[in-house]
C-alpha cells in the first residue's frame, strides 16, 4: 500500500487551488491529512475533498508543522512570504509562482523534460509558468531528436490565465457590449470582450513583457540550453480557458514533418491532433479539460530552403497542465 502523505494547499480557494484538489482526486494522491490554507477572509470557509468538508485555515508562518508537501497556489508575494517558513518546517515546497523559478538553486520542472532535475532542490521546487509548460511538453521530444536551435512563438491566452476575476470582466463585458451598453475594464488594460491585445503582465525595459521574457528564460532552464533562441509576443484572448501557441522551431538536424508528427505520437503528455482535410487542429474548446497538450498544423518551415525548420500549432489547459496537474506531477516524483 502506498504511503500517505501530509499535504497542504497555499491558496486553496483560488483557481488554481481548486483545481489541485480536482486532480489529486482525480489520480488518488495518496494523503494522510489535507490542510487548505487561504488569506483571512476566506478561513472558516469548508471545501469538501472526496466528500469530507474541510475548514480553510489562515496561511501563516506556523501552518506547516507536519507537513511532507506543500503546493503554493497563492500568488508571488505570498510565496516569497511564507515557503520558507514551510522549508523550515520541514516541508518541500512546490511553488506555482514565478517567485523562485529563476533561482539558481531552485529546480524548475517539467516531468515530461526534466524529471532528473528535481534532485537538485533544497526545499523549493518551482513550476514553470503556464505558457512555458505548455510549450515544452511537445518541443521537449522534438528537441531530443533534432536538436533545438531557436523557437519564434505567438501565444493565444485565455482570460483565465489572469485570475478568476478576469474571466468574470469577460463574462460581465460580453453582457455589456450584446446590450448596447459600454464595456468598463478594470482587471484588464483594454476591453476583453470582443477584443484581443499583446499584453500579458507588466513591459520591461526592453520592451517585451515580463510574460515573455519568462518563456525566454525558463525555457533555457528547463531544457538545459542556455544559448537557445526564443522570441516570442504574448496575446490576450476573449476566451474562458485553455492557452493556444503558435510555434516556428528552427532545429541543427533535418526534420520533416513525416518524422515530427512520429515522435509527438510517442511523446509523454502530448495527443496529435492534426488532420487539415477533415479540419481537426488544436483549438482551446477541445484542450479545455484534457491533461495533454495538443498539437496539430505540423508542417515545414517554407520560408526556410533546408529542412531544419518546423511550424506546429499548440494547444493546451493552464489550469490543468499549465498549473495544477504539473505541480501535482512534480509532488508525484517526489
Amino acid at each position: 500500500m502506498a504511503k500517505g502523505y501530509n499535504l497542504a494547499i497555499a491558496g486553496a480557494t483560488g483557481a488554481v487551488g481548486q483545481e489541485m484538489l480536482q486532480v489529486l482526486e482525480k489520480r488518488n494522491f495518496p494523503i494522510n491529512n489535507l490542510k487548505l490554507l487561504a488569506s483571512s477572509r476566506s478561513v472558516g470557509k469548508k471545501i469538501t475533498y472526496k466528500g469530507t468538508e474541510i475548514a480553510v485555515e489562515e496561511l501563516g508562518t506556523n501552518s506547516f508543522k507536519n507537513v511532507d508537501i506543500a503546493l503554493f497556489s497563492a500568488g508571488a508575494s505570498r510565496s516569497k512570504q511564507f515557503a520558507p517558513a514551510a522549508v523550515d518546517a520541514g516541508a518541500i515546497v512546490v511553488d506555482n509562482s514565478s517567485a523562485f523559478r529563476m533561482d539558481k538553486d531552485v529546480p524548475l520542472i517539467v516531468p515530461e523534460a526534466n524529471p532528473e532535475d528535481i534532485k537538485k532542490h533544497n526545499g523549493i521546487i518551482a513550476n514553470p509558468n503556464c505558457s512555458t509548460i505548455i510549450m515544452i511538453v511537445p518541443v521537449f521530444p522534438l528537441h531530443k531528436a533534432k536538436k533545438l536551435k531557436r523557437i519564434i512563438a505567438s501565444t493565444y491566452q485565455a482570460s483565465s490565465g489572469a485570475g478568476a476575476q478576469a474571466m468574470i470582466e469577460l463574462e460581465e463585458q460580453s453582457k455589456q457590449i450584446l446590450n448596447g451598453e459600454k464595456a468598463n475594464p478594470d482587471i484588464f488594460p483594454h476591453q476583453i470582450a470582443f477584443n484581443l491585445f499583446p499584453h500579458i503582465d507588466v513591459f520591461q525595459a526592453n520592451d517585451y513583457t515580463k510574460e515573455e521574457m519568462k518563456m525566454v528564460f525558463e525555457s533555457q532552464k528547463i531544457m538545459n540550453l542556455p544559448e537557445l533562441r526564443v522570441n516570442c509576443t504574448c496575446v490576450r484572448l476573449p476566451i474562458f480557458r485553455a492557452h493556444s501557441e503558435s510555434l516556428l522551431l528552427e532545429f541543427e538536424d533535418d526534420i520533416t514533418p513525416e518524422e515530427a508528427r512520429e515522435i509527438l505520437e510517442n511523446a509523454s503528455g502530448v495527443t496529435v491532433t492534426d488532420s487539415v482535410k477533415d479540419n481537426i487542429y488544436p483549438m482551446p474548446i477541445t484542450a479545455s479539460g484534457k491533461d495533454d497538450v495538443l498539437v496539430g498544423r505540423i508542417r515545414k518551415d517554407i520560408s526556410r530552403n533546408d529542412n531544419k525548420g518546423l511550424s506546429i500549432f499548440i494547444a493546451g489547459d493552464q489550469l490543468l497542465k499549465g498549473a495544477a496537474l504539473n505541480a501535482i506531477q512534480i509532488a508525484e516524483l517526489l
